[in-house]
Order: structure tokens, then sequence, then C-alpha cells
């Protein structure tokens, strides 16, 4: 049993589960993070794949009460194939152009410095979305729940999370700060940003696995037990941040992340510079 090898799948399960949702980029830190520990190459990469769903199914289970009754009622009622309708519409762009430019993206973005460089920019755009929020008034909003988009709030929120394709923007930042500066409010545009990574995030992982499967990577008995391993952390991490998160954004704005992603994009950055840490490029 190979312990250093389980130590970096918990490492980095742990990781991902914790960045996923948060507006800071999962993607990003994988790619730092598996820089520092040498686990960046094919099976790597295959990993992060794998355990990006085990985050997926902690979303699934905290919202399993929503998930069934929109399962079981969307024949029958009209919220539930509007909020179906809205899931579909707002996954549609990014995974259109993942499909189209997701190649050239990873061999020309999917490295530290570039990584660093959009955690700068990312944050900036979460300043000027807080301060926009803070002059909007949202108590005569229609807009109250997810139940209450439209398919055009799906489709613009949709439209903001292609900016997520740049690994370092995250996610879930471009989809709740995209909402927000669309008008919607931060708790609403969080919880979309829950449910909207179920399809987009399921998609990516699924079509991921299929190419592993047209072109194997090795996975021996320890890397077949690192990877359950990181799968696991995953879950769990990110079981517990989603918790968290909920409770967040009912009385706190996120500033302190875009803080956060201005201190790692530099550290990163000067670290690189001055030669402290020979990241790869």
């Amino acid at each position: 049993m190979d312990l250093l090898l389980l130590l970096k799948a918990v490492i980095l399960g742990v990781v991902e589960g914790l960045t996923e949702f948060l507006p800071i980029s999962s993607t990003g830190h994988l790619i730092l993070v598996g820089d520092l520990l040498d686990f960046n190459d094919d099976r790597g990469k295959a990993f992060e794949v794998i355990i990006q769903f085990g985050a997926i199914l902690a979303v699934c289970w905290e919202f399993r009460a929503k998930l069934f009754k929109v399962a079981f009622s969307v024949t029958s009622s009209a919220n539930s194939r509007r909020f179906v309708l809205n899931l579909l519409i707002a996954s549609v762009p990014a995974m259109g152009l993942a499909f189209i430019f997701g190649k050239h993206i990873k061999a020309v973005l999917f490295s530290p410095i570039p990584v660093a460089s959009a955690f700068i920019v990312g944050a900036l755009i979460i300043f000027w979305a807080e301060r926009r929020q803070e002059k909007i008034s949202f108590a005569k909003s229609h807009i109250q729940s997810v139940d209450d988009l439209s398919p055009l709030d799906a489709l613009k929120v949709g439209l903001a999370q292609c900016a997520a394709l740049i690994p370092g923007t995250s996610r879930s930042g471009a989809t709740i700060i995209g909402g927000m500066l669309f008008g919607l409010p931060r708790a609403v545009a969080t919880e979309f940003s829950f449910f909207l990574a179920i399809p987009v995030i399921g998609g990516a992982t699924a079509y991921e696995l299929l190419k592993l499967w047209k072109e194997p990577v090795a996975f021996s008995g320890d890397f077949a037990l690192a990877t359950v391993v990181g799968f696991v952390a995953a879950f769990i991490s990110a079981f517990i941040c989603v918790r968290w998160l909920i409770h967040y954004v009912a009385h706190h704005n996120f500033i302190p992340f875009a803080w956060y992603r201005i201190a790692f994009g530099l550290l990163v950055l000067i670290t690189s510079y001055t030669g402290l840490i020979a990241w790869s490029h």
C-alpha cells in the first residue's frame, strides 16, 4: 500500500470538496496543488475528474428532498418543469463551448501562472459585484427562490458560467456573481449554482470518463484505492462546505473570498517570479 499516494488523494479530495462550491475555483486549486504534489500526469487528471463526482453527490444528498420532489412531479407540476427547463437552459452555453474549445483551453491555460492571474481578476469582479449588490434592494423582488427564476434568468446565469471555462475563474463564482450582477439575490444565485453543478459537472465527468474508457489510464491497485479515498474525501468535505455556505450567504457577502483570491494569486506569482517554487508552465 502506497501511503504517500493515499495522503495525496486525501489532500486533493479535500481541496476539491472545499473549493467546488466556493467562488475560489476548484479547478484552479487542483491544478496548483496537483503541481505541488507532482500529481498532474494523466492519471492525476483522471483522478480529478472522478473525485469531482463525489462533490456532486454531496449536493444531491443535501438537496435530495427538492430533487425527489421535482423528479416525481415533473409531469404534473409546472414549477417542476420550469425548474428542469431552467437547468437545461443554463447548462447549454458552457457545455457547448467546452465541447468546442475544451482541448485548446486545457493546452493553453491549465498551468499555474494563468490560474493565478485569473484568481486576481476574478477577485476584482467580486468586489464590483458586491458593491453593486449593496445598491440594490430585493425587498420587493419577485425572485425569492430558485422556483421564481424565469428561463431568461437561467440563460443569463448560463452565459455567465461560460467564464468558468478559464481555470481559476470558478464555476460557482461565475454563476453566483453573474447571477448577482443580473439582479438575483445572493442566496438565490448561490442555491441555483448548487443545482446547476449537477448537470454541468455531471455531464463533464461523464464525458471525461468516456474518453478514459476509450483511452484507458493505467489504474493499479494502489491507484484505484487512492481514487476511492479521494472520492470519499471530496464527498465529505463538499457536504460540509455546502451546509456551511448555505448559512454563510444568509448573513455575509463574498468579499473575504475576493481577498483570499488576491492573496493566493499573488503568492503563486511571487513564488514563480522569485524561483521559490518551480511551477510548471
